[in-house]
């Protein structure tokens, strides 16, 4: 986290789901799991994330429900404060300020008003050093609590929150560090430990990965880094402890847990197989396999309804106790990284970068939802390590998002370069990309960047690439076949190069009148219309990295950045150098909505940014140590909204928001602390309600048909009678309990007759109607002289009373005394019985 003055750096949207276990509420119907600086509330039905609690200013490493109220839950947080909150509200309740940050958080119903905690051991500066520590929390009606007494439980414990558990209710607290298992009697307060070696005789690693306590026997399950599970009986006495050993896994066992009645045992691993052994019956297995990615936890619902896996890839299965996914949560795939820029879809206003293995996803940043994954490859992905497969390493889309263009390659170490050009067209129907084009070995070499032409006005849609074989190709959308069969398609319109140099990037402008393309250390400028080379740019040695042309009212400038540490400025318009400065940028990017552009600069191990315009020398705004590493990923997300902010320093997050991902693939962002205060002020909200589902009863009493209904009103034909569902009298009889009221056929028939208009009223009304019209014409025939004269008196007579009160049409005064005649005595008398 860094924080100066009005902006900070933030984990929005995109945050790991899967870094700490999740947790299933009492009843099963939520599932609440640490996601960036805030919690998740998940509905286990309907997958929707239904509460936001937020308020750390850290990363949140733990959630644990509060053993003496299943309504309340705990988040711990690295910003050294543990917080209380009504997760089905989604109230914070209390915080408590503990002052050191916390590393995973434990409690249990034998120690009341009590919670234990991991946090770095206070003796030892370095980091690497943990304790367990018991917090006893005050008592106090203060909604901010200075909690700051800790007591030293155990010393040298691992960080990972697996190596912990309590057992029997909280006699005893089981820690694995290493080599080494230790258990803690609190009656006893006495500790035993029980060392293995490192290997065992068959060459396995004895490691321990994670801990797991029988809730009704003594019984601790370890699972260790060769596969292996053991499970430790007789562990109160020293010398006479013994263990058995269970072996599925091939790999490291990553997660334990114990079902609440103590029946069966789940585990889980690299194998992304989820493994139920029975207790005492150990060669009883059940299997759940091809759960698509490795298992890093496990959870059981406390009813034992459910169980759930985390995986690797961002992702928490919901699975029944019948061993069968119900439900799966996707979050944003995490790779071990991004070959593809970030990018934004200009149709869904989704993030989109490389997903699964050969696959694009479309991620939501203002929901914080995956939407779907689009297969680029289209070949099964085989999980073995040292094979070379298909992989997706560029990505671009046209201004409007109607077309797709992805670059996809394999390199083997005989065989020569394998790449593919595919251009994907978006399908009205079926609201998805389909493939177009596939161009099988676009260039002799590696492609080094793509583009889109994005002027709106252009006639046809082109694309540019670059490649290490010294050339760079325009592709062009060609004019639709004389067949019908067959669509548009795409062709090569130019193959350039320049001096046998290797072209490193290129980029169109706003207009699409010019192509940049940067051979080495000289930028060439070419005109898409003609092809012809237009003029040649040059600067200090060294090559050039990124090119960016200028928008808006900066279209005249085109800028660079260099090998040897420089941020070039050229002007168009005279074909000159503008301004150069020293810095070692590591990515460029202009923002689509405005003037700015964001540098992002490496020093001394840290990334800094700054934000300019390329017309002014001073930057709007710059901030240093944004993040440890190298940025290499970013991308500006226009807002459905523009925020109105008058801060200078933040004016440059009006239009759009700038996300980054750092080298640990966090996805991190810029806000402001109005912007805060407004999440803040939503995310307390009463929205439970939108947990329910949508049954007609629902909509019938629900607050969207009465919000219809308000609105429908006053366009509302006079012919047709408004449904009274939403009145009081109908609301007070569908939500009385069913065993006071009449039977069901004494209330029907009078219930149903109420709503409808009866046929001979209207019949007579129309009668009435008709004998009035005449009578009214023959009035007007014998009065035709007398017209002149009262009409003026009549007008002024009318526009009078309409000033006073706004006068009934004859469909409504019909309409009035129509109501007045229909009989609603039943219901008066079964309100007051």
């Amino acid at each position: 986290m860094v924080e100066h003055g009005e902006i900070r750096v933030v984990h929005r949207g995109g945050s790991k789901l899967t870094s700490r276990d999740p947790v299933f509420s009492s009843d099963s119907r939520f599932l609440l799991c640490a996601s960036g600086e805030c919690v998740k509330v998940f509905s286990t039905s309907t997958e929707e994330c239904i509460h936001d609690l937020r308020g750390h200013t850290e990363l949140v490493t733990g959630v644990l429900l509060r053993p003496s109220n299943h309504l309340q839950v705990y988040s711990c947080s690295a910003d050294g404060t543990v917080r209380l909150w009504d997760f089905t509200d989604g109230i914070l309740i209390k915080t408590y300020v503990i002052g050191y940050p916390i590393y995973s958080i434990y409690a249990s119903a034998n120690h009341e008003g009590v919670i234990f905690l991991v946090t770095p051991a206070q003796s030892d500066k370095r980091s690497e050093m943990f304790q367990l520590v018991a917090v006893q929390l005050p008592q106090s009606g203060d909604q901010l609590v200075e909690a700051r007494e800790l007591s030293a439980v155990l010393s040298d414990v691992s960080s990972n929150p697996a190596a912990i558990v309590f057992g029997r209710g909280g006699e005893y607290i089981a820690s694995a560090n290493g080599l080494q298992l230790e258990v803690y009697f609190f009656k006893k307060q006495k500790a035993y430990r029980f060392p293995l070696k490192e290997d065992n005789k068959k060459g396995g690693k004895n490691t321990f990965m994670c801990v797991a306590c029988h809730p009704k026997d003594d019984c601790i399950a370890t699972g260790h880094e060769d596969g292996k599970i053991r499970l430790w009986r007789n562990f109160n006495h020293k010398k006479e402890y013994t263990y058995s050993t269970l072996h599925w896994h091939h790999s490291a066992v990553s997660s334990l847990c114990f079902t609440p009645e103590g029946t069966n045992l789940l585990s889980g691993g690299i194998e992304s197989v989820l493994v139920q052994w029975r207790y005492n019956q150990e060669s009883q297995r059940d299997f759940l396999p091809r759960l698509g990615a490795a298992i890093t936890h496990i959870a059981v619902s406390p009813d034992g309804a459910l169980f759930c896996t985390s995986h690797s890839d961002n992702k928490i299965t919901i699975i029944q106790s019948c061993v069968k996914v119900s439900a799966v949560i996707q979050g944003l795939v995490k790779g071990e990284s991004v070959r593809t820029d970030l990018m934004m879809d200009p149709r869904s206003k989704s993030l989109v970068l490389n997903g699964k293995p050969g696959h694009l996803q479309f991620y939501s940043l203002q929901r914080d939802k995956l939407l779907y994954n689009l297969d680029i490859v289209q070949q099964e992905y085989i999980h073995e390590s040292g094979l070379q497969q298909f992989e997706v390493v560029k990505a671009a889309f046209n201004a409007s998002g109607n077309w797709l263009a992805t670059v996809e390659e394999r390199k083997q170490k005989a065989a020569e370069l394998e790449l593919n050009l595919k251009l994907w067209a978006y399908d009205e129907q079926t609201q998805s990309f389909v493939l177009n084009t596939t161009i099988s070995a676009p260039h002799e070499a590696q492609i080094t960047a793509m583009c889109f032409c994005h002027a709106a006005d252009s006639q046809t849609t082109m694309l540019a690439s670059t490649s290490k074989d010294g050339h760079f190709k325009a592709w062009q959308l060609a004019a639709q076949a004389h067949t019908e069969d067959e669509g548009p398609s795409w062709s090569c319109d130019f193959v350039g190069a320049y001096h046998d140099l290797v072209p490193e990037c290129c980029c169109f402008s706003a207009d699409g009148s010019l192509l940049a393309v940067s051979f080495q250390e000289v930028v060439t400028v070419w005109s898409p219309a003609s092809w012809e080379l237009l003029t040649t740019l040059s600067q200090p040695p060294g090559a050039i990295r990124d090119l960016c042309f200028g928008r808006l009212s900066c279209s005249k400038y085109l800028l660079g950045t260099s090998a040897n540490n420089l941020l070039c400025c050229w002007n168009l318009l005279t074909c000159s150098l503008e301004w150069s400065t020293s810095m070692d940028v590591s990515l460029l990017l202009a923002d689509p909505l405005s003037e700015n552009m964001a540098a992002f600069c490496c020093q001394a191990g840290c990334t800094d940014l700054f934000v300019f315009k390329p017309s002014e020398p001073r930057p709007l705004f710059s901030r240093k140590e944004v993040c440890s590493g190298k940025v290499t990923r970013a991308v500006f997300a226009p807002r459905e909204e523009m925020l109105e902010s008058c801060e200078e320093s933040s004016q440059w997050l009006n239009h759009s928001q700038l996300y980054f991902l750092t080298q640990y693939m966090d996805l991190m962002t810029f806000t402001t602390k109005a912007e805060e205060d407004r999440l803040m002020a939503s995310s307390k909200q009463l929205v439970i309600d939108d947990s329910v589902a949508m049954t007609p009863f629902y909509l019938l009493l629900g607050k969207h048909r009465q919000q219809e209904n308000q609105d429908s009103l006053g366009g509302m034909s006079a012919e047709r009678t408004p449904l009274p569902q939403g009145s009081v009298a109908i609301r007070e009889l569908l939500q009385t309990p069913a065993h006071v009221l009449p039977s069901t056929s004494y209330l029907c028939s009078m219930f149903v007759q109420s709503l409808l208009i009866s046929v001979t009223d209207t019949r007579e009304e129309n009668k009435h109607t008709e004998e009035e019209m005449e009578s009214e014409k023959e009035e007007e025939d014998s009065e035709g002289e007398m017209e002149s004269s009262t009409r003026p008196k009549e007008s002024l007579e009318s526009e009078a009373t309409e000033s006073a009160a706004p006068a009934l049409t004859k469909a409504q005064a019909r309409e009035l005394r129509r109501v007045k005649k229909l009989d609603h005595s039943w219901l008066a008398g079964l309100l007051d019985s």
